[in-house]
């Protein structure tokens, strides 16, 4: 387990090489992302990548200058912002990471729709672990 949690990190790093990001700010925009059309607050994405208000405003920064996000006013507070994908930078991620995808489909094509559902459920129960690990070990730290 160790060994594939270290190939994904280091996959993960190889991505955010080719695209000219670091690791977090492409894990930011991969929250972007999977927002959709119902935009994040910068708030909503510090809370997301554990990162304190400060750090995402320069994680956004970044994102922008390297033209992944445009900043839009919120509708219903103005003295808030939302992060939106810009399209260009959508392409590009989705070129480096559909083949990838596409691969991931056929290795789970060789399994049946219930065996696929028992890996569903135990990578969505295995994320949930994490997240709560993450968040006990931050609870405890300096300490």
């Amino acid at each position: 387990m160790d060994h594939t949690i270290a190939t994904h990190l280091l996959s993960q790093q190889e991505m955010a090489r080719r695209l000219e990001l670091n690791v977090t700010d492409l894990t930011c925009f991969g929250f972007v992302l999977e927002a959709g059309k119902d935009l994040l607050t910068a708030g909503d994405l510090a809370e997301r990548a554990h990162v304190t208000t400060g750090a995402v405003t320069g994680i956004l920064n970044r994102l922008e200058r390297a033209g992944y996000i445009t900043r839009r006013p919120d509708p219903k507070d103005r003295r808030r912002v939302r992060v939106a994908a810009q399209p260009a930078a959508v392409a590009r991620v989705r070129a480096l990471y559909e083949p990838y995808y596409a691969r991931l489909a056929a290795l789970l094509s060789d399994y049946s729709p219930t065996e696929v559902a028992v890996l569903a459920d135990w990578f969505t129960r295995q994320g949930r672990l994490a997240r709560e690990y993450m968040d006990e070990i931050r609870e405890t730290d300096g300490t």
